[in-house]
């Protein structure tokens, strides 16, 4: 399988396929009567809806035409252990992230593809489809993000040592446990910094928050799974920033276990933390 060159002319092509799973998500999310909308749950008690589903279909059904060759997963059409170390290359899809704010109404949800190549996020696009707003990039090209119809590279935010400004923490609306606050707390404890300053944000906007330099730390200290990362992941490396475990490995993706180990996504490698927060 010869792997996939990403070019111009393929970037916009995913780009459209995410914008049609995004109006098709819309056209859910508009409906009068939303309210009655059916809701199924997973394993886990994770929600999906039939957003969830004609996504799906558009960015699976589209992805196929571009290589139908290259493998598509999306967290629609997983049915049992992933085990795709052996594959250069494959797609990883969350048709719809962020369900729980789709359901909540609070417009913070997204659509995320990506492109995995030897076990990393080689590509990725994060669509919102509420904002119109849309994110893309990786490590090799840089990233950039589309709104209002003006596009710019964007950048992470390094931190200055000798800045007194608080420290940007972002963190979910509704996945934030016990052993994420004792790690934002003692971000806080001893710092030579004013404080911490909490932005609280739904699904992968959170990557997105620190590729462009919006926000220094996203912790999650939890269990994800691979779709819920890959995609802003590409964007954050691409912006110039990180998303790894404690020990500070880049995750990986393809693993027989879907699901990944608690990280960090930062500005900052985890040499920076380490001297913070002294259970890493």
């Amino acid at each position: 399988m010869s792997l996939i060159n990403i070019s111009e002319n393929l970037i916009e092509e995913v780009l459209g396929i995410a914008e049609e799973a995004g109006q098709s998500i819309l056209e859910v999310y508009n409906i009068d009567k939303f309210d009655s909308i059916d809701v199924l749950y997973k394993k886990f008690q994770d929600p999906v809806t039939q957003a969830d589903l004609n996504a799906h279909q558009i960015i699976k059904r589209r992805l196929s035409k571009i290589s139908n060759s290259t493998p598509v997963v999306s967290e629609e059409d997983y049915h049992g252990e992933l085990n795709l170390e052996g594959n250069k290359q494959f797609w990883l899809v969350d048709p719809l992230d962020g369900t729980k704010e789709f359901l909540a109404r609070n417009d913070e949800f997204t659509v995320n593809i990506a492109l995995i190549q030897n076990g990393k996020p080689h590509f990725g696009v994060v669509l919102v489809p509420v904002r119109g707003d849309v994110y893309w990039g990786g490590l090799e090209f840089g990233s950039f993000s589309r709104r209002n119809n003006i596009t710019k590279q964007i950048k992470v935010t390094k931190l200055d040592v000798s800045s007194t400004r608080n420290l940007r923490v972002v963190v979910s609306h509704s996945h934030i446990n016990e052993e994420t606050m004792k790690f934002i707390e003692e971000l806080g404890s001893g710092s030579e910094r004013s404080g911490i300053e909490i932005i609280r944000t739904g699904s992968s906007l959170k990557f997105c928050n620190i590729a462009e330099g919006a926000a220094d730390i996203y912790p999650r200290l939890g269990p994800t799974s691979e779709w819920d990362t890959a995609a802003a992941h590409a964007v954050v490396e691409g912006a110039g920033g990180f998303v790894m475990d404690l020990t500070g490995a880049s995750l990986k993706y393809g693993k027989k276990d879907i699901l990944n180990p608690s990280f960090i996504s930062s500005s900052m490698p985890i040499e920076y933390w380490q001297r913070k927060v002294r259970a890493l």
